[in-house]
């Protein structure tokens, strides 16, 4: 029987309700190490129960870590976790050593409604907390590296998300690329993920100055179809554009065939655009588009919107866009002892971002402070860019110090 003591010490269960923001809980959980309980996932829906690509989101995060329990009901509508320790660990008869480890996660077919991106935001917020560096290959049916409609491109996400670690001074050993794209709702694509920069402790973060935009640079690209289509793409974007900045480089690439989910089987061809917008200051905004089975749209249609939309992010203003917004406040909650700052768009701070912010709260993580900000630097000079101080919020958070608790013991 358990001592009083051993007891009082135990972790105690943290509770919530529904589906809303269940992948972002579950990174929440592993990096604080406390358990949680959710329910009630989808009860009143046709399908209740966990989505295909959330049971393989729980596959992924097996992986990741070393030690966790996952306890799913009959129907799906109740999810206990238990985390482990961030880092994979080898099979006892592999030869080779954890650091040199590849993890290969299959994404099935019917998880094809997601793109990968929906994978490799987590992975790479738990990344620096772990005792190993991670190598992972996102490969399957159900691999879209093309931006659907609930995830980004991968295109975006390495050019405008990655480089977020860098004000916190994570930048070695960072690489994510496409071996293989894929359009939605073919699938059939690849990705390979290396993170290999591991930290103590997150520096405390002050990022407040927007800045002016000076450059823009982006990808166009073409999956089974005329590689004229990315001309036109680019001819369209760069006739907005010009508008603005001069500073303009669109790159081309072309894939002759498109891949296909089960052997030499035909995917499903398409088209689409990335754009990321660089200021002054380092500051990050993003936008891309591609072609799907819903609307038929032609190449001047995509190019034209991914334009817009770059601008239509600038317009909103801040210092982080809103989807890096929760990579930025992962890493400011789990740093240093201290108060960081970060200037945001008053776009960014709708219903999901705030319980994003009161979950950190619910694990014990740091205070957020929201107020108008009220600085003037950044808002003048030449470029693109720049926003009234009444559109821009300041959020302080304060860290609470958990770091990485994996390279603490190591």
């Amino acid at each position: 029987m358990p001592s009083k003591q051993s007891l009082s010490t135990a972790p105690q269960i943290l509770n919530f309700t529904g589906s809303a923001s269940l992948r972002h809980r579950l990174v929440q959980a592993t990096l604080t190490g406390k358990p949680i309980k959710i329910t009630s996932i989808r009860s009143t829906s046709l399908t209740p129960g966990l989505l295909p690509h959330e049971i393989s989101f729980l596959r992924l995060l097996d992986s990741l870590t070393n030690g966790g329990i996952f306890q799913i009901s009959e129907t799906g509508t109740t999810l206990l976790y238990k985390p482990g320790l961030i880092g994979h660990t080898p099979s006892p008869n592999s030869a080779t050593s954890s650091a040199s480890r590849i993890i290969r996660h299959d994404i099935s077919a019917e998880s094809s409604t997601r793109g990968v991106t929906y994978f490799l935001e987590p992975t790479c917020i738990l990344a620096p907390f772990s005792k190993s560096p991670f190598h992972v290959v996102f490969s399957g049916p159900g691999c879209v590296t093309s931006a659907t409609q609930a995830d980004y491109s991968v295109d975006t996400f390495r050019t405008a998300i990655l480089p977020l670690y860098a004000h916190f001074n994570i930048i070695a050993k960072l690489e994510c690329r496409i071996t293989k794209r894929s359009c939605s709702p073919g699938g059939g694509g690849e990705v390979s993920l290396t993170f290999g920069h591991q930290i103590r402790l997150p520096p405390t973060l002050h990022l407040r100055n927007p800045g002016r935009v000076k450059r823009i640079r982006g990808v166009s690209y073409t999956i089974g179809v005329s590689a004229g289509n990315n001309q036109r793409m680019i001819h369209a974007a760069r006739e907005v554009l010009n508008q603005f900045i001069n500073d303009i480089y669109i790159y081309s690439e072309v894939v002759a065939r498109a891949p296909g989910a089960e052997g030499d089987k035909r995917g499903t061809p398409g088209f689409g655009m990335s754009l990321v917008a660089t200021s002054s200051t380092d500051c990050l905004y993003s936008a891309d588009w591609g072609s799907g089975s819903d609307v038929i749209m032609t190449p001047e249609e995509i190019g034209r919107g991914c334009a817009l939309r770059l601008l239509e992010e600038i317009a909103k203003g801040g210092c982080v866009q809103r989807i890096g917004a929760r990579t930025v406040v992962s890493l400011m909650m789990m740093g240093s002892e201290d108060v960081g700052r970060v200037v945001l768009g008053k776009g960014i701070f709708e219903e999901d971002f705030v319980g994003h912010l009161r979950d950190w709260r619910s694990f014990g993580c740091g205070e957020a402070l929201v107020k108008e900000w009220t600085g003037s630097e950044g808002l003048a000079g030449g470029g693109m860019g720049g926003m009234d101080e009444g559109q821009l919020i300041s959020l302080g958070v304060v860290g609470k110090g958990v770091g990485n608790v994996g390279r603490k013991v190591a």
